[in-house]
């Protein structure tokens, strides 16, 4: 299986690298693939130094699959020129997730949708995968009417120029800034632009993406997305109102039962998700699960999870293991 990692030296690319060789995924070869000033650089791989090339080059060397996480605009030109060669490409970028015709993924859900006739595969946004891990096993039981999230959500999904800012700014160095404002204590209700509705493009993302998933548009679904100086993952509140009477109990064994899920919820001994402890894990981690009192049918959940590995490099990757054991590519 020949694998090409295109946005190979970026912080998903990276992590993409570190996914790869933990999950021991079948791989004769390597394509570190990046922007012309990454060209000629070298990566380590399972202890051997690979040398970057760009796309032109890349699609020449025709790969079974192509992880992109490369941008939006890069996808865009790019991923429908590998498809032609042959290439299965799973997209980390918005620029396919709400194309009509393109699969939005995410491997424990709905997986089975794919087929090998799906050359262009999209990565959801960070923030509605793991929502949507832990909302998921409940839909189908109760049936979700209405979500109201709120999400508190790591500078690492802006990525390495949001990590700098927030350090410039803890040792009172200038440099450039990622942000409109200081990130260093404080917190920005602003994730990706505004809207024409005044929602952020990252909020919408929640909405829309969350639809197309459940495959339910009658959900629904507000959102408020909020950007904190944290590094480990997103952390998210998220308000369920169901149709069906629901019991907490069941609830909790619905999750417990969940793959990809882990709960941590024993408020009588403070315990609780919190994205320092997330980093570096695959898991979503469920807490703070209780009935919110001032509805009928309603449910309050603390989630968290590392935005780039489940959110970003490890669900890519579970898709392309699901093609690979499944004989799709």
């Amino acid at each position: 299986m020949r694998i090409a990692v295109v946005g190979v030296t970026g912080m998903v690319g990276k992590v993409m690298l570190d996914v790869l060789t933990e999950r021991n995924i079948p791989i004769s070869e390597l394509i570190p693939v990046a922007s012309e000033k990454s060209i000629g650089k070298t990566i380590l791989f399972k202890g051997e130094n690979l040398e970057v090339i760009g796309l032109a080059e890349a699609l020449n060397t025709q790969p079974d699959i192509a992880l992109f996480s490369a941008g939006g605009d890069t996808s865009l030109k790019w991923a429908p020129k590998f498809a032609e060669n042959g290439t299965t490409v799973i997209d980390n970028s918005s620029a396919w997730r709400m194309k009509k015709h393109i699969k939005l993924i995410i491997p424990e859900i709905n997986a089975s949708q794919l087929t090998s006739t799906d050359k262009i595969i999209a990565n959801p946004n960070c923030s509605t995968i793991q929502m949507v891990m832990a909302i998921a096993p409940l839909h189908k039981v109760f049936r979700i009417k209405r979500l109201v999230i709120s999400t508190y959500q790591s500078i690492t999904g802006t990525g390495v120029k949001a990590v700098e800012q927030l350090n410039n700014e803890m040792y009172d160095k200038i440099g450039d800034k990622a942000y409109p404002y200081q990130i260093h204590k404080n917190a920005l209700p602003q994730c990706d632009v505004f809207l024409k509705n005044d929602y952020t493009k990252e909020e919408m993302k929640l909405v829309q993406e969350t639809h197309k998933i459940l495959e339910d548009p009658s959900i629904g679904i507000t959102a408020t997305a909020i950007r904190i100086p944290v590094v480990g993952g997103h952390s998210e509140s998220v308000n369920i109102e169901f149709e069906l009477k629901y019991d907490i109990k069941k609830v909790r064994t619905i999750l417990n039962k969940t793959i990809g899920v882990e709960v941590i919820d024993d408020p009588k001994k403070n315990l609780y998700p919190m994205p320092i402890n997330a980093e570096g894990k695959d898991e979503v981690f469920i807490g703070r699960i209780r009935r919110d009192e001032s509805i009928e049918n309603g449910l309050n959940l603390w989630i968290v999870s590392d935005n780039l590995r489940k959110g970003a490099a490890t669900n890519t990757i579970q898709i392309a293991e699901y093609l690979i054991h499944n004989n799709i590519v």
